[in-house]
């Protein structure tokens, strides 16, 4: 009787997740029941079975199936295009897999807006950890979005095969997701009134490296230098790669790409968040460069054009070094902000959010809510829903006193402070290029600055410091861009060679 209940669940649970009932056909890890289709582009149906087999894909909105024949390696690949859904469409739907003696069928399937999170710890940072945990993880009850968290993997080569499951959102099956991404989906799910996907594939620790593929890496002299070549010529890439974690191999050259990114790149997605960079503080433009090739190569390897990418910049942190006048960090977050550089991209802001002495600052929900209202303006065309904060465009000088001026879309309806005091953090320098704390006034759309200690100022900073949590804002409620109008070389930082 017990083998009989066992072999029972056994097959329940496999059909739950589409899972066929013979071996010798089978789809896709990523591609389960309970996952969200994203609307408006082809959708591909891809696995494996038995050599020469026909493979005949049926989706329950389409008049009619596709039929595909495995490749002599047992591959297929069918595509089903996906029609545009009106909002508030959350109907149902189903795809059936089959060939002449296996079947898969895909279940409780909502079309909608899929969206890929990546990053490591602040972006794995879990729901259950969050400050708002107490009140928004019993509401997390809503069937239209759906969840998939991707186990941990490495892998010397680009791999099909990737461990998690879909899930719709409940307390108990987002306690363990990202909040940034449960915090982004929901804001997306509320205002397109769509079904939402998010999947989260990335992990803490790891370096921007990590997700980059071995061939980019290696076509860029400063890539190959900086990252690719001591890892190849280090006893390290010649063991065998599993997928055990260790703070070491989440930082190795491409195994994270080859294993969490690469299965995926067949998927119709809308779009990616990111949220990552502490693990890589040390450098600087190879940084920036590092990353605009991670996006262009996931663009590529995904084959939908120049997908939305949208990231946060790191919060401050002190690093165990208690000195205010350091900048270190404020050098790496301004080779963060040169990623934008590239088209399709923006950046969000997480200066007034970030604790000092805590790299994993606990509120989550200001900086998914800022990546959403990114995507709904740049990416859903919703022009009314402000995404920008302040950011530096030049400033004046008239005696002592420096005037800033923001691009104007930053500032359209003013400048405030999130606590009702001066803005802070903004310093002076003349000549010498030293740097004075200053005194700042809001004064209408500018910031009038002055220091006791500089008679005749050249140069200004704001937030340019190692770990200010800072208090300036538009009156939208978004923070400003830490900024210095100088080029002034960094001091203590040796550069990096082959720009």
């Amino acid at each position: 009787m017990k083998k009989t209940i066992c072999l029972l669940l056994f097959f329940c649970f496999t059909t739950h997740l589409g899972i066929a009932r013979q071996t010798s056909l089978k789809v896709a890890d990523i591609l389960q029941s309970n996952m969200v289709v994203q609307q408006n582009k082809p959708f591909k149906v891809w696995g494996r079975a038995a050599a020469g087999s026909v493979v005949n894909i049926k989706a329950d909105w389409a008049a009619t199936a596709i039929q595909v024949t495995a490749a002599a390696d047992g591959s297929f690949l069918g595509i089903v295009n996906v029609p545009q859904v009106i909002p508030g469409n959350f109907t149902k739907h189903k795809i059936t897999i089959k060939t002449n003696n296996a079947e898969v069928v895909l279940e409780d399937l909502l079309i909608g807006e899929v969206w890929v999170c990546s990053g490591q710890s602040n972006m794995q940072f879990k729901l259950s950890e969050d400050k708002n945990t107490v009140t928004e993880l019993p509401a997390a009850n809503n069937p239209n979005i759906r969840v998939f968290n991707a186990e941990l993997n490495f892998s010397a080569e680009p791999i099909q095969d990737i461990r998690g499951r879909w899930l719709p959102c409940t307390p108990e099956n987002v306690k363990n997701f990202t909040a940034v991404g449960y915090y982004f989906g929901k804001l997306l799910q509320e205002r397109l009134n769509l079904p939402v996907g998010i999947i989260f594939s990335g992990i803490g620790a790891s370096k921007v490296e990590a997700f980059v593929p071995k061939d980019v890496l290696s076509a860029h002299p400063l890539l190959d230098s900086v990252y690719l070549n001591p890892y190849l010529n280090s006893p390290k890439s010649r063991e065998v790669i599993d997928g055990g974690f260790s703070f070491e191999k989440v930082t190795r050259p491409f195994l994270l790409y080859n294993a969490m990114i690469h299965p995926l790149s067949n998927l119709s997605v809308r779009g990616f968040c990111w949220y990552q960079g502490e693990g890589n503080r040390s450098e600087r433009y190879a940084y920036t460069l590092a990353t605009q090739n991670l996006i262009k190569s996931w663009r590529k390897n995904f084959g939908q054009g120049d997908l939305p990418f949208y990231y946060v910049q790191v919060a401050p942190f002190f690093y165990d070094k208690e000195d205010p006048t350091l900048n270190d960090y404020a050098f790496f977050r301004e080779a963060q902000e040169k990623i934008s550089e590239i088209n399709n991209t923006a950046m969000v802001v997480s200066m007034d959010v970030g604790e000092a002495k805590d790299l994993h600052p606990k509120n989550k929900r200001p900086l998914g809510i800022r990546l959403a209202k990114t995507a709904l303006n740049r990416t859903y065309g919703l022009d009314t829903v402000s995404y920008l904060g302040p950011h530096y465009h030049h400033f004046t000088i008239k005696g002592r006193e420096v005037t800033v001026f923001f691009d104007e879309k930053t500032v359209t309806r003013g400048l405030s402070t999130n606590d009702l005091k001066a803005p802070s953090f903004f310093t002076l320098a003349g000549s010498d290029g030293i740097f004075y704390d200053a005194r700042a006034v809001i004064d209408g759309k500018t910031i009038k600055v002055i220091s006791d200690s500089v008679k005749k100022p050249v140069a200004v900073r704001y937030a340019f410091t190692n770990y200010p949590v800072t208090n300036l804002q538009n009156a939208d409620g978004l923070p400003a861009i830490p900024f210095r109008s100088d080029e002034w070389p960094e001091k203590n930082h040796p550069g990096e060679l082959l720009k």
